[in-house]
Formats: structure tokens, C-alpha cells, sequence
């Protein structure tokens, strides 16, 4: 019997063993090399949809702070923010093996104030002035040419796990309804290209002049009206000039899609974004 118990023993410690060393190991993959995300809201669209799951490229811009992951698990009262593990090396605004982004990558990044993670695009560099006049972005006082696209539509219907609706071009739409944004391709200084959505006037379509300071970058959300972004400073519920060290990494290919309340519902996920690359 003692040898009996003695072997059950040591498969209870192989196990925890084992559970130890996979999470170990999951630990360095993701804060060296990946990072899974997943979309909450409906900022990026038509780029990013509610629902989608990608891992972010944390290889692309370096080493900070900001690569050690946060563990937030609200539901078990867990809240390990990236500086109570890495915030020794917070601080100074530089990256090990640092690689600059460039304009118009979607790049996912600490948020200035609350540390949370966001997701935009690149749209200053530093230095760069930049304003918003009639819905049309002025990088260095010349406008980012738009070219009229036609309509991006979706259904009215609670999106993602958060159950939030879309905002619509087209007024009040019932639940089922078609829900309409108009829809440009707008092109980048160097030529990048990516689709951009608006709903209507309204005050962030026109500022005054933002001027990027070195070390940070000025982030926008492609649903350029539904979109928390550079436009508004951290303390106003908006982004603000965002610093180099807050970069995670560059979100460059969507592994899966789900257009219901859990990416576990498998039969609502999206065929046609498995893979597809984030442009």
C-alpha cells in the first residue's frame, strides 16, 4: 500500500510539474513573441470587426515595459497590471532591439493613463503636425487623399461579448436592419491604402492642430466617428500622444473570427477572415 501511495504521489507532482512548466513556458512565448487579442469594439472596422482573435507581432518594435503581459481576470479578482511585474523598466521612453513603426500600421499599445490595451493606426510619426478639417486628416498640412468607396454595412444586432450596437449612417435601425456607414480608401504619405468609415458630422471631423512630440506617435481608429483615439487627450476618455516604450507589437494577420458573444461559439465564426492579413 505505501508503495501504491507513493506512486500516486509522484504522478500528482509529475502533473503539477507539468502544468508549471507549460505555463512557463506560454509565459516567454507570449511576452517575447506573441500575444493573442482579441476586438471588443467596433473602432478599426472595417479593418478589425467585433470578434475578431489575432496575436500581435511583439518582435516588430522591440522590448519595453509594455511587452510583459497584464493578467486581468475581473471574475476571479485578478489584477496584474504589466508594471507589477516589468515596471523597473518603465520610465525612460527606449526599447531593446527597437524597430521604429511605420506609418499606417495597425499597432496594438498600452494606454497612456490607465494601462489598458488599445488597438489604432499609426497615423503621426513624431514631429509630425497633424488636423482633422472636414473629416479629411492633414499629415504636415496636406491632406491624406479619400476616395469615395461606396457603404460599409453590417446588421443592427448586439456585437461581441460586451453586446454593444453599431452606429449608422442611415438613422435609427431596428434590430435586423441594414446599418450603413459611408465608406473611402484613404491613402497614407509613402502609399499605404486602407479603408476608412464615417457616420456623420460631427466635432472630431475638424480640430485644431496637433504637433507629435519626439518619442511618441499619434493613433487613429479607422471608424474615424466611433473611435477613441489621439484626436481626444488621455484625460478626456481619448488616447493622446501615445510614447514609444507603450508599443506592444503589430497586429499583422487575423487567425479566426466570431460574430457572436464568445470566439467559443464556433458556429458563429466568420469563414471568410481565417488568416486574412491586417492591412
Amino acid at each position: 500500500m505505501a508503495a501504491k501511495e507513493e506512486k500516486k504521489q509522484n504522478a500528482i507532482i509529475e502533473t503539477i510539474k507539468t502544468v508549471v512548466y507549460a505555463l512557463l513556458i506560454a509565459g516567454v512565448f507570449r511576452t517575447l513573441f506573441f500575444q493573442p487579442f482579441w476586438i471588443p469594439s467596433g473602432s478599426m472596422k472595417e479593418t478589425l470587426l467585433v470578434g475578431d482573435f489575432l496575436f500581435v507581432n511583439k518582435m516588430a518594435y522591440g522590448y519595453s515595459y509594455a511587452s510583459c503581459p497584464s493578467v486581468i481576470l475581473p471574475r476571479f479578482g485578478i489584477n496584474i497590471d504589466a508594471k507589477n511585474i516589468c515596471g523597473f523598466l518603465d520610465g525612460d521612453n527606449t526599447r531593446l532591439f527597437a524597430g521604429e513603426p511605420e506609418r499606417g500600421d495597425v499597432v496594438v499599445f498600452r494606454h497612456p493613463v490607465s494601462g489598458r490595451d488599445y488597438i489604432k493606426r499609426v497615423i503621426g510619426m513624431p514631429g509630425d503636425s497633424i488636423q482633422m478639417r472636414g473629416g479629411v486628416v492633414l499629415i504636415n498640412g496636406t491632406p491624406a487623399p479619400q476616395e469615395p468607396a461606396g457603404f460599409f454595412e453590417e446588421t443592427m444586432e448586439p456585437q461581441g461579448p460586451e453586446g454593444r450596437r453599431p452606429r449608422c449612417a442611415n438613422g435609427p435601425v431596428g434590430d435586423g436592419g441594414i446599418c450603413r456607414k459611408a465608406r473611402a480608401i484613404e491613402t497614407l504619405p509613402g502609399g499605404r491604402t486602407h479603408a476608412v468609415l464615417d457616420i456623420g458630422v460631427q466635432a472630431s471631423d475638424s480640430t485644431g492642430v496637433y504637433q507629435v512630440p519626439e518619442g511618441h506617435y499619434f493613433f487613429m481608429g479607422d471608424n474615424r466617428d466611433n473611435s477613441a483615439d489621439s484626436r481626444l487627450g488621455p484625460q478626456i476618455q481619448g488616447v493622446g500622444y501615445v510614447p514609444l516604450e507603450n508599443l506592444i507589437g503589430r497586429a499583422d494577420r487575423i487567425v479566426f473570427s466570431s460574430a457572436g458573444r464568445s470566439m467559443l461559439f464556433f458556429w458563429t465564426w466568420r469563414a471568410d477572415r481565417f488568416f486574412k492579413a491586417v492591412e
